[in-house]
């Protein structure tokens, strides 16, 4: 049976730490120095579970290395520090964890439990890190080669599914070597590595295995030639239409694009569609000071856009992502409800998270289109009311979701 994060209780924990450092546990006295980034380390190898333990491994901030309290103080602030080593996005494929405050000795620790991953290999920034005994270390090519045949063992999400038909011959060699891999290996890792484009392809889950070269659905959304011969929903329907109602569209539009390709693709000619459509106004204030400001800020439509081709699902539909801007506002729907911990109920909350495509929500954080998980949607917000528009609706169905960015006051539709 899978272990969840609930199985380690204050007996097990207390027994685990009483052994001392181990393939499951570590300690660190501290959040000083170079504390977060051996936590981080530690949390990767968890995660990565080399040896096939099965069993969560924890964390404990707040013993010596001989494990007796050092006094650290758990408050607040060092729960958030730690709670954030999920999101951040260094560790890639997001790792499952939990940080709680307990006692040990009558002393607060803070306990980072981490999950073995169903996605391994998992990386710090680029690098696989493994647990070798009580110590940290980077994997080696055999190690490596057991988390990619564990992956593919496992049941694997539907974005890294191999695409019938489909071949190396389908994927772009120099989008991958260079635009893609950089970001997603340590450099020094990429130096002394000496495997093969298939090896790598593999590695990366492009490809389903070197002896099972279909692309995945991952491959030919990341670095495709032409996605949509395989993936027929994977565009953007960008409508712009002179009006405040669909039917508007009847009497003609402005401009009207299907936009596909990559994942690259894709977000820059849908950038480039949001900035020719956002007018910029100049308000003087007064003489001779001017101001001026867009029609919407730019950043807030491009967390929603990128929200939406992540999150949306590829399975089951060939129905696109559609940007629909009227005078009086700008309609975002992609296809796929609520998944996981996220419902309709929760949907858009601070800290409320969950990806039916992780292994894309990686690429996506590797082409810099994410740059912290969970915080897409409180971004768009804070821009949107700093800019005077209204709060953002989200509109929440089984099958899809539809957020609606309102123009602001005075500027729906005005001297168009």
């Amino acid at each position: 049976m899978k272990p969840t994060l609930l199985t380690i209780d204050d007996g097990e924990l207390a027994r685990l730490i009483e052994a001392g450092e181990s393939a499951r546990v570590e300690f660190k006295a501290t959040l000083k120095g170079d504390a977060p980034k051996r936590i981080r380390e530690a949390v990767c190898a968890f995660a990565n579970d080399v040896a096939g333990a099965g069993a969560p491994g924890v964390v404990a901030v707040g013993l010596t290395d001989t494990g007796a309290p050092s006094g650290f103080r758990v408050d607040d602030e060092a729960l958030r520090q730690l709670a954030d080593i999920r999101s951040d996005g260094n560790i890639l494929p997001l790792p499952a964890l939990s940080v709680e405050k307990r006692r040990y000795r009558g002393a607060e620790i803070a306990a980072v439990s981490v999950l073995p991953s169903d996605l391994p290999p998992v990386r710090y920034r680029g690098r696989i890190h493994v647990r070798n005994g009580p110590r940290n270390g980077i994997a080696s090519e055999q190690e490596e080669r057991i988390l990619n045949e564990r992956r593919r063992a496992g049941n694997a999400s539907f974005d890294i599914s191999p695409v019938p038909g489909s071949g190396i011959r389908d994927l772009s060699r120099a989008r991958f070597e260079g635009e893609y891999l950089p970001g997603a290996v340590n450099a020094e890792t990429l130096e002394e590595n000496e495997r093969t484009y298939e090896q790598r392809l593999a590695a990366t889950k492009m490809i389903a295995s070197t002896g099972d070269k279909r692309s995945t659905i991952l491959g030919l959304l990341t670095i495709g030639v032409r996605p949509r011969d395989f993936i027929p929903g994977s565009c953007i329907r960008f409508l712009r239409i002179p009006g405040r109602e669909l039917a508007d569209a009847a009497n003609g539009t402005v401009d009207e694009a299907a936009i596909d390709g990559s994942i690259s693709d894709m977000m820059r000619i849908l950038d480039e569609k949001l900035r020719a459509h956002n007018r910029r106004r100049t308000d003087f204030v007064d003489l001779p000071r001017e101001r001026r400001t867009d029609d919407y800020p730019l950043e807030a439509l491009r967390q929603f856009a990128h929200n939406a081709v992540l999150h949306r699902t590829y399975e089951g539909t060939n129905a696109p992502v559609r940007v629909t801007w009227f005078d009086d506002r700008i309609e975002i729907q992609n296809p796929g409800g609520p998944y996981g911990t996220v419902t309709a109920a929760n949907f858009g909350q601070p800290g409320v998270t969950d990806y039916r495509n992780p292994n894309l929500a990686e690429a996506m954080r590797v082409l810099g289109y994410v740059q912290r998980f969970g915080v897409g949607i409180p971004i768009a917000r804070r821009l949107l009311k700093e800019a005077g528009h209204p709060d953002p609706e989200f509109s929440v169905y089984p099958t899809h979701v539809l957020v609606t960015a309102k123009a602001a006051a005075g500027r729906d539709g005005d001297e168009r």
